[in-house]
């Protein structure tokens, strides 16, 4: 864990508070310089819900607040209970990213589904305005902070 992400991990292993959704993301992404996110929730077995977002222009949300397993980033990354990364969101041709999501004008992206023992809880998605490739410890580190969000949920 390095220091960027001690806030984070500290606001999750307090035990009396309830998840500020919004509050959780902004530190995300600033530890990581990103500016743009979601948090969806799993509340039922096949479809996602928006808990938290940032970044996203008003005129996408209605497509981003339930998504179904399977479908986007998001929902690839739930599906495969593995991260989904993209380097540059604007070119990208693999049919894994929704193709409105192309106007939420972000390159570099990755989505880590929320995991604990096995189980998914959700998916955290986040972007940077340039393309890039987060690294294996970056992603260690977003699966990471996936876990402890999941502990959270099931308190």
């Amino acid at each position: 864990m390095t220091s960027d992400t001690k806030p984070i991990f500290d606001t999750l292993a307090d035990k009396g508070s309830a998840i500020d959704w919004n509050r959780l993301l902004t530190e995300i992404l600033t530890a990581f310089n990103c500016s743009t996110g979601t948090i969806h929730t799993l509340q039922d077995s096949q479809l996602l819900h928006l808990k938290a977002y940032q970044g996203i222009p008003e005129f996408l949300l209605p497509k981003m607040t339930i998504i179904p397993i399977g479908k986007g980033m998001a929902g690839v990354a739930a599906e495969r209970k593995r991260p989904v990364q993209i380097c540059n969101l604007q070119t990208d041709e693999s049919g894994v990213a929704r193709p409105s999501a192309k106007e939420t004008k972000v390159e570099g992206s990755i989505t880590v589904p929320l995991m604990l023992n096995g189980r998914l809880y959700g998916t955290l998605g986040i972007a940077k305005s340039v393309p890039y490739e987060f690294t294996l410890e970056e992603e260690e580190t977003l699966m990471e902070i996936g876990e402890a969000i999941s502990r959270k949920i099931v308190s």
